[in-house]
């Protein structure tokens, strides 16, 4: 569909969609998915656009992270052979209180279940988003 713009030189370029999630982080990405699925099992076609300000999804994401992939299981159980970037399981958890002249570890059964990450991975989040 073409439009004349604001400033009468010439048309513009429309594209219609059903959804516009604005984001292409973690949280956009995820429900962009999940609508093409819902949309998919009732058998419907929906328009989902993402908008990202980024060159690429991901070009803005910088950190790296242990990822609790219980999330990515419940969105695509086969996220292992589509390729996911969940490359390196966590192997071990230390805790340490830092001061000026040392570090004093906390024996792993003292912390709370929140601080153990066995069955987590270590991933830059940028390479999640990116896939």
């Amino acid at each position: 569909m073409a439009e004349e713009n604001q400033q009468g030189h010439g048309p513009r370029e429309s594209m219609e969609y059903d959804v516009v999630i604005v984001g292409g982080g973690p949280a956009g990405l995820s429900a962009a998915i999940r609508l093409k699925q819902l949309a998919a099992e009732k058998g419907a076609e929906v328009g989902v656009c993402v908008l990202e300000k980024g060159s690429e999804i991901g070009a803005h994401i910088l950190s790296g992270a242990v990822m609790d992939p219980r999330a990515l299981n419940e969105l695509m159980p086969d996220w292992k052979e589509q390729g996911a970037p969940l490359n390196v399981p966590v192997t071990e958890d230390k805790f340490l209180f830092l001061s000026e002249t040392g570090a004093k570890s906390v024996p792993n059964w003292a912390l709370p279940d929140n601080f153990k990450n066995h069955g987590n991975y270590v991933i830059s989040l940028a390479n999640v988003t990116r896939w």
